[in-house]
């Protein structure tokens, strides 16, 4: 992890604690590569998965160039909003003109996880893609609080990421395609935090991708 701090001389981020990606130039060629681009399966698994429709209000957080919030915003409509934030001001120009390009009123914002620029209860779906394994233990807490609080009572936060898998020839495939770092996630701790943040109905399990899994949770509505 390394703290990033923003000049708007050099355009680096906001202040953090957890790694800010500015490597741009690289960033959508991997990401095509996993299939993470704009409406490519692995975004809309993750958009259905949350459940997301027309007339939602969306928080992608952590949205990097934008592939999963455009995704996103196609599936809440013209009579939703879907807004993107990232701690990298880089990412979030890259999103802005992937944005303007294909006439999507999605919205990105330099923002960051553990300090949310909206009030309280805005939102009824809050995402995030593979954000959780770039933050230390304490930046994770802070983050699922602050996500709890954009919720509204009732909405859902949805997080999907690296999980290494438990048979070990799957998990050496794995490390291979995205490296050991990556595999040092694991999601399956994730729960408890939600729990301890607030949030009822948590879940965890695989999802279609054999590199991700998932782990939701809800705001009570009362």
């Amino acid at each position: 992890m390394h703290t990033s701090h923003h000049d708007p001389k050099t355009g680096a981020g906001p202040e953090t604690t957890g790694a800010t990606l500015h490597w741009v130039s690289k960033y959508d060629i991997v990401a095509g590569l996993m299939g993470l681009g704009a409406n490519r399966p692995n975004s809309r698994m993750i958009v259905e998965m949350a459940g997301i429709s027309a007339g939602d209000k969306v928080l992608d957080v952590g949205c990097g160039t934008g592939s999963l919030t455009l995704t996103a915003q196609r599936y809440a409509g013209a009579s939703g909003s879907v807004h993107g934030i990232d701690a990298s001001p880089e990412m979030i120009e890259i999103a802005r003109r992937k944005a303007n390009r294909g006439g999507s009123q999605a919205a990105f914002e330099v923002g960051l996880i553990e300090k949310i620029a909206y009030p309280d209860a805005t939102f009824d779906v809050v995402i995030s893609r593979l954000v959780i394994h770039h933050l230390p233990d304490d930046l994770k807490r802070l983050g699922l609080a602050e996500m709890y609080r954009v919720l509204k009572p009732g909405g859902l936060l949805f997080l999907a990421d690296f999980d290494p898998p438990e048979n070990p020839i799957l998990a050496r495939i794995a490390t291979t395609l995205v490296g050991h770092g990556m595999m040092q996630s694991n999601m399956r701790g994730i729960p408890p935090m939600l729990a301890q943040a607030g949030f009822v109905e948590v879940a965890y399990g695989p999802t279609r991708s054999l590199l991700l899994a998932f782990t939701s949770g809800k705001r009570p509505t009362a």
